[in-house]
């Protein structure tokens, strides 16, 4: 764990952590805004964790971290304070630097998640609802920023009871729903209700179709017309379940959206300006290569 040259800089944290785009989309922005600083990827086990973040904290050179699995649980204990969001998530993907050495924690996968339905949330429904899979930690920030936007939820999992727990958890209000992931495998023919007014969501929050995993097993009769298919993973990123939205006419958002808008906040913290987005088609193709 050695460090960058003698300039303000922060990084990624995680096992493994060579497969992380988040360097190559900071130092983009630090090169388009001219800032002196430095943004990379640190391998670090988890029986290194505490050693890091002693380390960490005594540079002042240091401006914080990204932390990625398997460790945005396990960080929350050694730092000072958990700002909200992560305190009701119950993860911290970002950790910040501050005066005397003291660290606190927050999340920016909620909001980096919510970005591209900016547009959608900002309008008036009769009734928004989320098909959720995933149980990780993803979906926690994603189950909590959706349940604060007025969704019922149906969260599945390959244990259903991990799914209810999680529900318990962060969305205790409302009549949210957890099931097995094999519910969504094979066709339906329920006849949906008129959805003119709806907004409905089908999230990809789990690792399924990523590469070297198998596909999410989802058929589409599930989703009722006009809604919109999110999908996280970012490797590759246009995965079969987006393909297979796009064939029944869906709108689609793929893994880069959260990961882009996530990186954004943590970026601001870091390195106190906001991250020139109007880059983000020549950010897109360099993480595309």
């Amino acid at each position: 764990m050695t460090r960058p040259a003698e300039i303000p800089y922060a990084e990624v944290i995680g096992d493994p952590i060579a497969q992380s785009k988040s360097p190559a989309i900071h130092g983009l922005w630090l090169g388009k805004l001219g800032i002196a600083a430095d943004y990379r990827a640190c391998h670090v086990r988890p029986d290194e964790l505490a050693d890091y973040i002693a380390e960490r904290r005594a540079d002042p050179l240091w401006r914080g971290c990204n932390v990625t699995m398997p460790h945005k649980q396990s960080v929350m204990p050694l730092l000072d304070r958990i700002d909200p969001p992560a305190g009701e998530i119950g993860a911290v993907n970002t950790v910040l630097g501050g005066s005397g050495g003291t660290l606190s924690g927050t999340n920016t996968d909620a909001s980096g998640f919510l970005e591209p339905l900016t547009t959608d949330l900002a309008k008036t429904h009769y009734y928004r609802m989320a098909r959720i899979v995933g149980t990780g930690g993803a979906a926690r920030a994603i189950i909590t920023a959706l349940a604060d936007k007025g969704f019922t939820l149906v969260v599945a999992g390959r244990d259903p009871g991990k799914a209810r727990a999680l529900l318990d958890e962060l969305a205790p209000k409302g009549e949210h729903h957890a099931i097995p992931l094999s519910h969504f495998a094979d066709p339906t023919d329920f006849a949906f209700d008129d959805r003119e007014g709806c907004l409905d969501l089908v999230i990809n929050a789990s690792s399924l179709g990523m590469r070297g995993q198998p596909p999410l097993p989802f058929d589409w009769s599930h989703a009722p017309p006009g809604s919109i298919a999110y999908d996280i993973v970012t490797a590759p990123l246009d995965t079969p379940f987006l393909q297979g939205a796009r064939a029944k006419g869906h709108r689609t958002i793929d893994g880069l959206s959260m990961l882009i808008g996530q990186a954004a906040t943590a970026f601001a913290h870091f390195f106190g300006a906001p991250p020139p987005r109007d880059h983000d088609a020549e950010l897109r193709a360099l993480l595309t290569q």
